[in-house]
């Protein structure tokens, strides 16, 4: 793993949520790395391809990446408010998916699922009314 490949999987491990290129690549600029914004897209797409970094697109068109906390195929539960990002497996939506495709003569199905909400602690922080 390259120098800079390194620095960019360091920040997303210790990130509890999904950050873009650019929060990515203001970071490492501010910590003093000399690196390009061009680059950053690049070492995103290389640990996404090697699945060491999830990627979902976000409600306004944006990529967003995360370090994966497992190996396995899972999903993630996102918090609107927050970004709080929970691992979760849903084993009942792979046997899913595996049906409806089936039923369609599909084959090699593949899927993304992402659930969004709210977190217990935003919950209680967010005033009601």
């Amino acid at each position: 793993m390259t120098t800079r490949r390194a620095a960019v999987r360091e920040i997303l491990t210790h990130s509890d949520g999904f950050r873009s290129a650019q929060d990515i690549y203001a970071q490492m600029r501010a910590d003093g790395a000399k690196i390009g914004l061009t680059t950053v897209y690049r070492t995103l797409q290389t640990l996404t391809e090697s699945g060491q970094v999830d990627v979902l697109r976000t409600d306004d068109g944006e990529c967003v990446y995360r370090a994966c906390a497992t190996g396995t195929h899972h999903h993630h539960l996102v918090c609107r408010d927050c970004g709080r990002t929970v691992e979760v497996a849903g084993p009942d939506v792979e046997r899913w998916t595996e049906v409806v495709g089936a039923e369609h003569g599909f084959t090699a199905i593949t899927h993304t699922l992402e659930i969004f909400g709210t977190c217990a602690s935003c919950a209680t922080t967010t005033p009601t009314g």
